[in-house]
């Protein structure tokens, strides 16, 4: 006998001989009296993510303040008017049409909504809706703003994708600012992704 079927006998051996009943332990209920929002806040501020909170009358007001500095501010077709009510910056309404030269420009600043967050593991997920739009508009612009309602904030990860309106679309999960870390384990920011996310929590 030669080692590949060696090999092969062994595994052979180890197969279990009828079905097999999986642990779905791995969906646990959020421990009682968390506060998901609060959690969610926590992991984001460790991912050196920014957090704001503001009710939807003071939405326009905040994101006003956090495009000052913008040169452009590029928005998927969905995205409620009305949240960029309050700044006088430019717009670039993404049809498809974008370009990632467009995209790219210095200054340019995205905002989205976004599916459903995950505060266990402060992972915010699209899934490319109206609000949201296509993946590549939140991975080529330097800076993220993400609108996240209360409502949308779950505890784990098993959850928020049983929530999905349609898991088949293209999901993007974005915990923090995208950063790598090369040979010599320094952190480098911005190598797939904006460097710079913003959450927004609205609440009720």
């Amino acid at each position: 006998m030669n080692a590949r079927d060696e090999v092969l006998t062994r595994l052979r051996a180890a197969r279990p001989s009828g079905a097999v009943t999986v642990s779905r332990d791995y969906d646990p209920p959020a421990p009682d009296g968390t506060d998901l929002v609060e959690l969610l806040t926590d992991r984001l501020l460790d991912y050196r993510a920014t957090v704001r909170r503001c009710d939807a009358a003071a939405l326009p007001t905040v994101l006003a303040s956090l495009l000052t500095d913008a040169s452009v501010v590029v928005v998927p077709p969905g995205l409620p008017s009305a949240w960029l009510g309050g700044t006088d910056v430019a717009q670039l309404t993404d049809d498809g049409g974008l370009t990632p030269g467009q995209l790219d420009l210095p200054g340019a600043v995205v905002v989205t909504g976004c599916a459903i967050a995950c505060a266990r593991t402060g992972t915010i997920i699209l899934d490319a809706g109206p609000d949201q739009g296509r993946r590549v508009l939140t991975l080529v612009p330097d800076r993220h703003i993400c609108v996240v309602r209360v409502d949308q904030v779950v505890y784990g990860i098993p959850e928020a994708l049983s929530r999905l309106t349609d898991p088949t679309r293209p999901l993007t999960m974005i915990s923090g600012p995208s950063a790598t870390s090369d040979i010599e384990l320094n952190r480098v920011e911005g190598v797939h992704g904006p460097r710079h996310l913003t959450i927004i929590l609205l609440l009720p």
